[in-house]
């Protein structure tokens, strides 16, 4: 198969149901993993902490001297140092703060940085099933919001934890010392501090991962809506006020629950604030009476009031830890639930690089299932694992389950799987043209992309000069193979960089001889900037044809045995068709070509016609031999072929 089947079938039975899943030790690890690089950087962190810490601690035993005994006393040199220390500390850890936030934002920005690097490598391992079955909002908000708010858990997070809870040992130690009656009144009240903050954590946390699946969704809604072609579709309906109500609503959406959180999260703060109050004045109170019977100084309760405060604020911070990295974890889970999403087209560990082929082609028994979805489910990174994609065993097994009436462990009524192909059998010989024919869905669009593994077949096996292409490394696979879709794509850069993409080595010389080929040196010629014109976004500057001959040119400069192409020109004008048309005929010319043909001159000019009806191969041969058979290549012939207008 065409990836672990195993590994999606355990992922496939993960229940959506229960509750967010825990912070595990699993979970732990793997985010320290992340970490581990800036591992001397960390230890830089901590040693910071303590300092900041330690010298913190100095300020109140200043206040207790100053009034115990330089002003009592009269000592002026006391009191200048006091002074002196009481200005000298807060510069001293100043300073140091700004090392610690050096060290802190080296680790968080390394960090972002290579989750967003493993997001991406991931990613672009994912097959075309992926991205057709993904908004791209939804990337892009893992991408961005998630990997920055797993990034707050380390640098913000775990070093306000470590902070405060060296702040609060070493202050508790020396209230101990202090007075052991006074600091164990104070501790008395951590209860009222835990049990607040255990209900209210987990609503926090809930909230934080909904709110960033309103996110992820207002993120899908803009990527729909504000690139060129989603823009042009809302125009050309007139749907403005459509697409700005839909943002409204999920603006409103991602208002509501950050408002939400935003008072929950207060009305916490402020219980921990009234049980800090009270526990502050019973400690003044009880305090106070023992400076009455002379049991201490004056600057002792003063300076242990102090502490007092430096004890609350760590224990209200620490009280509140479990909630903040629990919303902080939230982050990593929905990182690592990309990362962990199984890679449909894997490259085998011994898999060989494939060499320079002749270009035969061999389709042995193939069949291509996609998955099927129940009619109310819908596709999304959230959604993803309620069901697996076409190639598996899991996959097949969902439809056996679908036929004997079985149900999903979510109780819906799983969907059968839809073949796309079914028992595909042919051979194309090197330098061969294979034209491919057939009503649309008939699924001709799917066989092409499996011969540059966009998708792996089911069942069955394609092979490249006799070696199935599964045990070649894809890098190899992929120069071998050119393809021309009937949507082409630009990058929003220069036709010459657009051009380079598929050989970036090549010369001048040869850029011009491939964009010559495809009828389409003239043309940029005549630019005002000529290769360096941009060519804008998806490159609508240019026209269908224009895009058409530089995507073209591309496949040309890379110079692959195999050309696959659509060769769909029927909304393009008729000058632009017929340089397409002889580009084309060059193109080909000594190459294995399978193209998925619209024009009665292909089909003629084709050593093999390969006809398909609903996902299967029914028909094979010349066209006078097809012909002769009467069957859907003759009806498509008198109905639609025979009549294509050819151009001179």
């Amino acid at each position: 198969m065409g990836f672990h089947n195993a590994g999606w079938f355990a992922y496939l039975r993960h229940d959506e149901e229960k509750d967010r899943p825990a912070i595990t030790r699993e979970l732990v690890r793997r985010v320290w993993a992340f970490a581990r690089p800036y591992q001397l950087r960390v230890v830089g962190l901590l040693f910071t902490i303590l300092l900041i810490s330690g010298i913190s601690l100095i300020s109140p035993l200043l206040y207790r001297d100053l009034i115990d005994n330089a002003i009592p006393n009269g000592d002026r040199t006391r009191l200048g140092w006091l002074a002196v220390g009481m200005v000298g500390i807060p510069l001293l850890n100043g300073v140091i703060g700004v090392w610690q936030r050096h060290l802190n934002s080296q680790i968080g920005e390394g960090v972002i940085y290579d989750l967003r690097r493993a997001l991406y490598a991931h990613m672009q391992r994912m097959s075309l099933r992926f991205f057709t079955q993904t908004r791209t909002g939804e990337l892009m908000s893992r991408l961005n919001n998630d990997v920055v708010g797993a990034q707050r858990a380390i640098s913000d997070t775990l070093v306000t934890i470590i902070s405060n809870v060296v702040t609060l040992v070493a202050t508790l130690a020396i209230m101990l010392t202090l007075e052991w009656r006074l600091t164990l009144l104070g501790v008395a009240i951590l209860p009222l501090f835990v049990l607040p903050a255990r209900r209210i954590g987990r609503i926090l946390r809930d909230l934080r991962r909904q709110a960033m699946e309103y996110n992820a969704e207002m993120n899908a809604a803009m990527n729909e809506t504000l690139n060129v072609s989603g823009a042009l579709l809302v125009k050309l309906f007139g749907r403005e006020r459509r697409e700005y109500e839909r943002f409204s609503d999920d603006g409103a959406a991602v208002r509501d629950i950050g408002i939400r959180s935003a008072v929950i999260g207060r009305w916490f703060f402020m219980m921990l604030s009234v049980v800090s109050a009270v526990g502050t004045a019973v400690v003044f109170w009880v305090g106070g009476l023992l400076v009455l019977r002379g049991e201490f100084s004056i600057g002792t309760i003063v300076a242990f009031g102090t502490y007092l405060r430096q004890l609350y604020g760590p224990l209200m911070s620490i009280t509140n830890a479990p909630v903040q990295f629990a919303q902080s974890m939230v982050s990593f889970e929905r990182v690592f639930e990309v990362l962990d999403m199984p890679v449909e087209i894997v490259e085998l560990p011994d898999a060989k690089p494939l060499p320079r082929v002749n270009g035969r082609i061999q389709f042995q028994n193939v069949s291509f299932a996609y998955a099927g979805l129940a009619d109310d489910e819908k596709i999304g990174l959230d959604e993803i694992a309620r069901f697996t994609w076409g190639g598996s065993e899991a996959h097949l097994k969902r439809g056996k389950e679908k036929a004997d009436g079985g149900t999903e462990g979510n109780g819906r009524q799983p969907a059968a799987p839809q073949w796309a192909l079914r028992d595909i059998n042919f051979t194309i010989e090197p330098g061969q043209l294979a034209a491919l024919v057939g009503p649309s869905g008939a699924g001709k669009t799917t066989a092409t992309y499996m011969i540059p593994r966009l998708y792996d077949p089911t069942e069955g096996r394609i092979l490249l000069d006799g070696v199935d292409i599964k045990t070649v490394s894809l890098n190899s696979l992929a120069d071998n193979i050119g393809m021309v879709t009937q949507e082409t794509y630009l990058f929003y850069d220069t036709i010459r960089a657009n051009l380079l993409y598929a050989r970036p080595e090549a010369t001048e010389a040869e850029m011009i001889a491939a964009a010559q080929t495809a009828n389409i040196h003239e043309f940029i010629a005549g630019l005002p900037d000529g290769y360096d014109t941009v060519v804008g976004e998806r490159g609508y500057r240019l026209s269908g044809g224009e895009r058409q001959r530089i995507a073209i040119a591309r496949v040309v400069l890379k110079d692959p045995r195999i050309l696959v192409l659509d060769e769909a020109t029927s909304s393009l004008d008729s000058l632009s068709e017929a340089l397409i048309q002889e580009a084309l005929q060059r193109v080909m010319k000594g190459r294995t070509s399978l193209v998925i043909a619209h024009r009665l001159s292909t089909i003629l000019a084709a050593d093999v016609i390969l006809v398909m009806e609903n996902g299967r191969l029914i028909e094979q041969g010349t066209h006078q031999e097809l012909l002769a058979q009467s069957g859907l290549y003759a009806t498509l012939y008198e109905t639609q072929f025979r009549y294509t207008e050819e151009t001179p």
